[in-house]
């Protein structure tokens, strides 16, 4: 049965509408509920913005805080501190210090420490001296209300009490932090740490401090020192060469745009010779295959399985049995076969997909302003973005300081971190461990940074929508225009804009929820997932991650109905139900078609993109590699010369990709015309058919008034 015929449950044919040339311009406002519901969603966000920025502190999420929640380089007791001191690293090991902070005193200092330091020696040389030595105290690292040549407590006292740090190593200052420098300084760190003096250095406790024990505690810290060192050499490669690669990014849109006009007389032989290649390989593959086998069955080599075989991973045994080689000649033939079929039965509807994204690379030729359209979304993305990630930042820092004890002695809040709960700093903690560790947030802080991530997902898919219904509207322009492009409507960009803005933003915003809910889900999801790492419930982490891949599947699906919805909305001015309705009905009254022109062009969109990056990705490599002597003058002198190289691939896949989704939606845009003509129209005058000439010559139809015209032509031959 063809697609002509399908069954009447996938809704009538559309009929024939004299009145019909194209996009409607007499049409009503669409999802009005769904319309005010965005906009009312958008004052809320526009409120907890509002709040984030009247009482928030960026400040305390990018500077250190001190033990006493000072923020160091920033309030006013500590302006003159930016960096934050440990009084002893090695605390930080723990892993419940990740949730909790390290478990130990931390100040704010003008400088990190170029020493190293253990107070045993300041002891040692207090006991030689017979008294108190205030040049050795004044090498104490100590809270801001001690002064260690006070001389009311002794050297050990202030250890004990943790009023000074036990000891502290030669640190570097990275983004606030004091990070150890011993693992570019030290080559064994294995051995002891020790003073100028010889002392060991050791903690409060008398742990004994090697280099392994402090890179252990502060690994992620020196990861984290190792990364900048690479990032800011990448960073002068990109200031060095960024004209250079903006040249790079200026050809890639030339090609691009040169591509894309190429591909109305390119797009079939494309398509044509990388089948014929998968045939001539798959063919190849199967021949070769047989061929092996039978020059081995005629050596009467047998497979003899054993257990070392059968558990071996040495590959030139089994290529050298003749089973190995049947079945993959059985495997290929059985490819190669599966595939002559379809090409069989597929290759009328091949040529159709052909020939609508060739008369897409027309549509875009003629209407050369779309390809610059991706610019408008983009730029709104990322203003979203920022606004976005502002507004999350001034949030988060709404709340105050936690302070974490576990009631006890200092000794035992060290060793009993998941025991510690909340406490407040004053006259009763005294003597117990009550620091600072973190910023919380209450609980509608929390409700208020879900709501702002849920609206983060509107806001980024309801401006893919609108970019989306405003190209449909003008490519649909181009299908309905008789005689292209005589009749194509002046600006039909502006157009498809206008109407979208003006009549649909209901229908936009209702598209856009749908997928930014589901995606709530999926963040739902990726949580409840984390969360059950460690657990050993098997059957909860199996039916997460199924859960996960249905949702992953639904999202891909409502994005494929979204986007045929807008199309349909774009020409008709239809609510999002009814549009979405009228798309899905349509399109598996011609599922076949549908199937093969979705495949068809992602292939050639694929090998499109693949073309120009890597055209663009090698000529970079060979420029800034200095491959090209004749302009060798103008190469920059980098640290990492793949550098500029990786930053142009990248980008120009980007540029691609904006430039093929025009031509994806393009395609999409004249196929559903192309469904809709073919129901409402059968090439009478009457009725005549919009399509273009290729397309009917390959269904085998024509306009009956062309056919008049040839009759006459043929008697006059006569």
């Amino acid at each position: 049965m063809g697609e002509e015929d399908e069954p009447k449950k996938y809704g009538e044919a559309r009929k024939h509408d004299a009145k019909f040339k194209g996009p409607l311009k007499n049409r009503s406002c669409t999802d009005i509920i769904c319309c005010v519901l965005f906009l009312v969603c958008i004052v809320v966000m526009g409120a907890c913005s509002i709040i984030g920025y009247a009482r928030g502190n960026p400040a305390k999420l990018v500077f250190p805080t001190d033990s006493a929640g000072s923020i160091c380089g920033y309030d006013t007791s500590v302006k003159s501190k930016p960096n934050l001191m440990y009084f002893d690293l090695l605390q930080c090991s723990k892993v419940q210090s990740i949730f909790l902070g390290c478990p130990t005193p931390q100040v704010c200092v003008e400088k990190c420490t170029t020493d190293y330091y253990v107070y045993l020696e300041s002891i040692a040389k207090e006991t030689l001296n017979g008294g108190q030595d205030n040049t050795e105290r004044a090498k104490l690292l100590c809270t801001y209300d001690v002064d260690p040549t006070a001389g009311t407590k002794t050297i050990q006292e202030l250890i004990s009490d943790e009023d000074c740090a036990a000891y502290y190593l030669p640190n570097t200052a990275i983004v606030g932090r004091c990070v150890p420098s011993i693992f570019f300084t030290v080559v064994d760190k294995s051995k002891e740490l020790v003073t100028s003096g010889n002392f060991n250095i050791t903690t409060a406790g008398g742990t004994e401090v090697t280099g392994s024990l402090v890179e252990s505690a502060s690994e992620y810290l020196a990861t984290f020192l190792s990364a900048t060192q690479v990032v800011e050499l990448v960073f002068k490669d990109i200031v060095t060469a960024w004209y250079l690669m903006l040249i790079f990014l200026g050809i890639a849109m030339i090609v691009c745009f040169i591509w894309i006009v190429l591909l109305r007389w390119f797009a079939g032989i494309l398509v044509w010779v990388s089948i014929v290649a998968v045939l001539a390989l798959m063919g190849f593959g199967c021949y070769y295959s047989y061929s092996q086998y039978y020059e081995l069955k005629n050596q009467n080599v047998t497979a003899e399985f054993g257990v070392s075989e059968l558990f071996t991973l040495n590959f030139s045994y089994y290529l050298g049995l003749k089973e190995t080689w049947l079945a993959f000649g059985c495997t290929t033939a059985t490819f190669l076969a599966i595939f002559l079929l379809i090409l069989i039965f597929l290759v009328s509807r091949i040529c159709i997909a052909i020939e609508l994204i060739k008369e897409g690379s027309r549509a875009i030729g003629n209407m050369i302003f779309t390809l610059f359209w991706p610019i408008i979304p983009f730029v709104l993305q990322v203003i979203v973005v920022a606004y976005m990630g502002a507004s999350a930042i001034y949030i988060a820092s709404i709340g105050g300081p936690e302070y974490y004890s576990n009631g006890t002695d200092v000794a035992n809040s060290i060793n009993s971190v998941l025991d510690r709960v909340p406490c407040t700093p004053d006259n009763s903690t005294v003597g117990s461990f009550c620091d600072f560790v973190r910023y919380g947030g209450t609980d509608y802080i929390i409700t208020m940074e879900v709501f702002m991530l849920f609206m983060f997902f509107w806001l980024m898919n309801f401006v893919v929508a609108l970019g989306q219904m405003t190209l449909a509207g003008a490519f649909a322009s181009y299908y309905w225009a008789f005689e292209k492009p005589k009749d194509i409507p002046a600006f039909p960009l502006m157009s498809g804009l206008h109407r979208s803005l003006r009549y649909h933003l209901g229908t936009l915003a209702f598209g856009s929820l749908i997928i930014a809910i589901i995606q709530m889900i999926r963040v739902a999801l990726e949580y409840l997932d984390s969360k059950l790492k460690g657990a050993e419930n098997k059957v909860a982490k199996f039916m997460v991650k199924c859960l996960k891949c249905f949702f992953a599947c639904v999202e891909r699906l409502i994005k494929f109905l979204n986007r045929n919805a807008y199309i349909m909305t774009a020409v008709y001015g239809k609510n999002f139900c009814t549009a979405a309705k009228d798309a899905f009905f349509l399109i598996m009254r011609n599922v076949v078609r549908a199937v093969v022109l979705d495949k068809v062009t992602d292939y050639v969109l694929f090998l499109s993109k693949l073309m120009v990056t890597a055209a663009i990705g090698v000529g970079a490599y060979f420029w800034f590699q200095g491959k090209v002597s004749l302009f060798s003058e103008f190469i920059p002198l980098l640290n990492y010369y793949l550098t500029p190289v990786i930053v142009v691939i990248l980008g120009t896949y980007l540029i691609t990709c904006s430039f093929f989704s025009v031509y994806t939606m393009a395609v999409d845009t004249l196929f559903l015309c192309f469904l809709e003509d073919l129901e409402m129209h059968d090439g009478s005058p009457e009725k005549p058919y919009y399509m273009s000439k290729g397309l009917m010559k390959i269904l085998g139809k024509k306009n009956k008034k062309e056919k008049v015209v040839d009759k006459v032509e043929s008697k006059e031959d006569d």
